[in-house]
């Protein structure tokens, strides 16, 4: 079998030529300039190169990005205050907060602080719940960004058994609500799901969304599945065991350069969404 590599970061990389004509197209009609402001706490060297990574993104594509570095001491009420800042500032029309934040943060009050329109990175209970509905809402990005992979690359969803392992507030669970918006038949497994090898011989589609090094073993996979792997980990592994996959299924994410570049791209591209929604609309 010749399975159907999932390109994020060839997806993505189009996604971005297209979103610099979007940004152009912003800045000529109402002379002001796309600002994605980005909110890292504490000093998590991974946190800080996705950071890095996002700003970059932004100046690829025209935008301009504001980075708010806090100390690792910062609290709940000071964090509060500066996503209010940035809520109440004309100029910045997304916001990211870099998760996670140090545990003495209430990462949950701090998400749901940040403004509707300005919620790009799909993080707040108000944006899940509106989009979970169907109604107008970002997308949590990394579960936002695997939808357009999957349908760039035309893979069918509606009746396949969707099977996500990970129940996470910013992937697992909105990832389910995504596929079952698309018509999948969907499961939701955890790290503490009885029979998970059972339930993951049964699925069409596995994404996985644990956060585990290859806690999902390619044997449990059935031929011809449909397998997109969202996690990353330290040696260039993601969650799943991929490499006696690659032969026998019918699509798959690399790691990486499968999921985590459409994170970016999707967070840029929503981003440029809500400038367009404030500046242009």
């Amino acid at each position: 079998m010749s399975a159907l590599l999932l390109d994020g970061k060839a997806l993505s990389l189009k996604m971005e030529a297209e979103l610099a004509e979007r940004v152009a197209h912003i800045k000529a009609k109402s002379g002001r300039t796309p600002i994605l402001a980005t909110i890292l706490v504490g000093d998590d060297p991974a946190s800080a190169t996705y950071v890095t990574m996002k700003g970059k993104a932004c100046q690829r594509v025209g935008m301009d990005s504001i980075r708010l570095e806090l100390p690792s001491v910062t609290t709940t009420e000071q964090l509060l205050a500066e996503i209010h800042t940035l809520n109440a500032n004309p100029d910045v029309h997304g916001i990211l907060l870099q998760h996670p934040v140090p545990h003495q943060i209430d990462e949950r009050a701090c998400f749901d602080a940040i403004a509707l329109e300005k919620d790009v990175d799909g993080v707040t209970c108000l944006g899940f719940g509106r989009m979970a509905m169907g109604e107008r809402a970002y997308g949590s990005a990394t579960p936002a960004g695997i939808m357009t992979l999957l349908k760039h690359y035309q893979v069918p969803l509606a009746g396949q058994h969707a099977v996500v392992v990970g129940r996470s507030a910013i992937l697992g669970k909105p990832m389910a609500m995504m596929l079952l918006s698309a018509d999948c038949t969907v499961t939701i497994c955890h790290s503490k799901t009885q029979n998970l090898a059972a339930l993951i011989a049964q699925a069409d589609i596995v994404v996985g969304a644990v956060g585990r090094p290859e806690f999902i073993k390619a044997a449990w996979i059935k031929d011809g599945a449909v397998v997109v792997d969202a996690g990353y980990h330290p040696g260039g592994v993601g969650d799943i065991e991929l490499k006696p996959l690659v032969d026998r299924v019918a699509a798959w994410t690399p790691v990486p350069g499968g999921v985590g570049p459409m994170t970016i791209a999707t967070l840029i591209e929503q981003s440029v969404q809500a400038a367009e929604r404030q500046l242009v609309s």
